[in-house]
């Protein structure tokens, strides 16, 4: 019996390994021949379409199709694989609506109805105030594209039962293109100390592209393979691979200089660990001592690393100051200004706002700076009005409410926190909040294993 369950942990290992592997070459590859990337991403929707309609969603497989999108978007964007710059997020609807029609979506799902109806009508004021020179159908999809996926996502997702192992299977399909992105990374900027001369964040140290979509997936691929750690991690090879992983994707994240993207993750990470060790009886909770201890050291760590190859320059921007020691002006690197206009603009709009766009185009003609909101919250305030309020009340109160209701999902506080504080420095540029934040309302529950 001892040998059969060696054999097999064996070969749980071996899979996983030749799975990361594959993921790892992948990142090379692209690196060496671009147009690699082109393959891969056009590989992404056709296999995961057929994945799906063969398999009929019987183990939401449509989920985890849509996990793999999520986590490919920012490094296909970045090397210029996706066959669309936005077709992320359309693809994750797309693979919704098929779960849908395979299993169905809840009935009680009333709330995400109700805030998708709320951003009509922005939408429809949208088609009268717009300039007349202005791309309206582009306007209006780059825009409001996040909020709908969003809103598909959970009307899918809501109070959905799912057994943790397979939560464990999504964050794992979401987190393999990250390890592609982290080596492609690698090769992009091997030396990082030649490249880092201030305490901007910078380009050179994010694919060529901007650092801070960059830096919120690899906080939320640090987040996946630091969970994993803790909770999947069954034998010591696999405890080996993963923290190694997470440690990489913490440094390549840090090294970006985006701070948002990050301090999310950690903070993630915190809440993951406040969880288990609170739900812990005595001896769990000694254990998980022992777990906080080794990720606190292996954190602090990474961060001496960073900062040691920074030349220092990473501790002073997290302190707000410039590269002389200097404390910066502004600690949000001018997007407190966008959001105090757009403020202005909601309390000038109060009821629908000013239209889905329409704030850019304000902007410009005020200010002269035509900037895109970075800030989801206050961008629904002035383009929505007070039914933006409603709208974001709906989706602040709803996931707590479930965790009133169910509270063994353990991921649930980890993935609203996710949400919230990307959307307030990323806005929802990217598909990650939004169907991250979707993934916080399944009804999570413990399988035995046989």
């Amino acid at each position: 019996m001892a040998i059969n369950l060696n054999l097999s942990m064996k070969k749980e290992d071996l899979a996983y390994f030749n799975l990361v592997l594959f993921h790892v070459v992948l990142g090379f590859l692209v690196y060496l021949f671009p147009f690699v990337a082109k393959i891969y991403g056009y590989a992404i929707f056709i296999v995961g379409f057929f994945y799906v309609i063969k398999k009929q969603n019987r183990n939401n497989e449509a989920i985890i199709a849509a996990a793999y999108i999520v986590g490919s978007e920012v490094f296909l964007r970045m090397t210029h694989g996706n066959p669309l710059y936005e077709i992320s997020k359309y693809g994750v609807m797309v693979f919704i609506f098929l779960g849908m029609y395979y299993s169905g979506f809840s009935k009680s799902a009333t709330p995400y109805w109700l805030f998708l109806l709320l951003l009509v009508p922005a939408v429809v004021l949208t088609t009268f105030v717009l300039n007349y020179d202005t791309n309206m159908r582009n306007s209006i999809a780059f825009n409001i594209s996040g909020p709908v996926c969003l809103g598909i996502c959970s009307i899918f997702t809501y109070r959905r039962k799912i057994p943790l192992e397979q939560m464990n299977s999504i964050l794992l399909s979401m987190g393999l293109p990250i390890v592609t992105c982290m080596v492609y990374l690698i090769f992009y900027t091997p030396n990082i100390r030649d490249l880092i001369t201030s305490t901007q964040s910078t380009t050179e140290t994010s694919g060529g592209f901007g650092p801070n979509q960059v830096a919120t997936i690899l906080g939320l691929g640090m987040f996946i393979f630091f969970s994993r750690t803790i909770l999947e991690s069954r034998t010591k090879f696999m405890l080996g691979l993963n923290l190694l992983i997470a440690i990489n994707m913490t440094y390549r994240g840090i090294v970006t200089f985006s701070r948002g993207g990050m301090i999310t993750g950690f903070l993630m990470i915190l809440l993951l660990l406040l969880f288990l060790y609170y739900k812990s009886n005595y001896t769990g909770r000694v254990k998980m001592n022992y777990v906080m201890v080794f990720m606190g050291v292996t954190m602090v760590a990474t961060w001496a690393y960073t900062s040691f190859q920074t030349g220092g320059l990473i501790d002073k921007r997290y302190a707000n100051e410039d590269a002389r020691g200097r404390e910066k002006e502004s600690k949000f690197t001018g997007r407190e200004d966008v959001a105090r206009g757009e403020i202005d603009l909601f309390l000038k709009n109060p009821v629908f706002g000013v239209g889905v766009g329409k704030g850019v185009e304000l902007r410009q003609e005020e200010t002269g700076n035509g900037t895109l909101s970075h800030d989801e919250i206050t961008r629904m305030l002035a383009e929505h009005g007070s039914l933006g309020i409603v709208g974001l009340l709906i989706l602040f109160f709803t996931p707590l409410a479930l965790y009133i209701e169910n509270k063994f999902n353990m991921f649930l506080l980890c993935f609203v926190a996710f949400w919230f504080f990307t959307i307030n420095h990323a806005a929802m540029r990217t598909a990650a909040p939004a169907f991250v934040y979707s993934l916080s309302l399944l009804n999570v529950y413990f399988e035995k294993r046989e």
